[in-house]
């Protein structure tokens, strides 16, 4: 009973330090198929309200999925690992900001190119 109880527990740390993984900048491939498509429908609804909001929200939806990949795999795989959790640092939500600020920076390029941008825009 215990031993079924841990594998449960592990297998969704497991599942939720994949998910952490594809959301995360760690995966090469996750901001075309994952990434900026979240982001982008995020900021398509606020760009519904004002187009002014669309770079913005896009910015922090990209931001937010980024760090929430980070968060989730960090979580998961201590969870994988260690026995007794400890609690998300404040270091650890530092270095997750700061692996985001370079992403970031590579979308606000894509927008103030025009290669991505508001849909219902000229």
């Amino acid at each position: 009973m215990i031993s079924n109880m841990i594998t449960k527990k592990k297998a969704v740390k497991g599942v939720v330090a994949t998910f952490g993984y594809l959301l995360s900048p760690l995966s090469w491939w996750n901001d075309i198929f994952l990434n900026i498509p979240l982001a982008y429908g995020f900021a398509y609804l606020f760009g519904l309200i004002s187009r002014d909001l669309f770079f913005p929200m896009m910015v922090l939806g990209y931001w937010l999925t980024n760090i929430a990949g980070l968060m989730l795999m960090h979580y998961g795989v201590k969870g994988l690992i260690k026995k007794n959790q400890k609690r998300y640092s404040r270091a650890d939500l530092v270095k997750d900001i700061a692996f985001s600020l370079l992403y970031t920076l590579v979308i606000t390029i894509f927008i103030s190119l025009g290669w991505l941008k508001f849909p219902l825009g000229n």
